[in-house]
């Protein structure tokens, strides 16, 4: 049975992406670990695993049910996991409507067998991966917004040894009328 590598996730606009990248060249040197690729730059909502066809599907056919309201999502904060050597960007105060959102298709996932990591949802884009643990994080004077109006699922590719990640699908998030 073919299987795929998939995750539910939130793309960035490629703008974006470029600024992210001058930036992580800025304040952070070389030895800091390997750079995400900018196309890969991304937040996984929900990782799935190993999909097969029948089940991606199926996890299709339910994200296309959710109804659910776009946010902006203030990128204000960065860390370091020491155990797999991982820098990322995050947000000091995640929106709710992205906290419903990822627990929403994490739920769904679980039913769907996918195995979920009982951690709770930490929304976070890995900018290096193998860092030292002496790595130095940037002061906290740094801010991005990007206004999220959709979420996508993804299948992760082998490429020259590392993953690239291509869209499968995508779900469009209603208009907040408040904003």
């Amino acid at each position: 049975m073919k299987t795929q590598r998939l995750f539910f996730g939130l793309s960035l606009p490629e703008s974006l992406q470029q600024q992210l990248v001058r930036w992580r060249a800025e304040v952070f040197p070389a030895e800091a670990g390997r750079p995400i690729a900018a196309a890969n730059l991304h937040m996984t909502l929900a990782f799935l695993g190993e999909v097969s066809e029948e089940k991606a599907l199926i996890l299709q056919q339910l994200a296309g049910r959710i109804q659910q309201e776009g946010f902006t999502l203030d990128l204000d904060d960065a860390g370091f996991w020491p155990r797999p050597g991982v820098v990322w960007l995050g947000c000091r105060r995640p929106p709710r409507a992205l906290l419903q959102l990822a627990n929403l298709l994490r739920a769904q996932a679980a039913r769907q067998g996918c195995h979920q990591t009982p951690q709770p949802f930490h929304p976070h884009i890995t900018l290096l991966r193998y860092a030292p643990r002496n790595v130095a994080l940037p002061p906290r004077d740094f801010h991005w917004q990007c206004q999220v109006d959709h979420f996508s699922l993804f299948a992760s590719v082998p490429d020259q040894g590392r993953p690239s990640y291509r869209q499968l699908a995508s779900w469009p998030l209603s208009v907040n009328k408040e904003a």
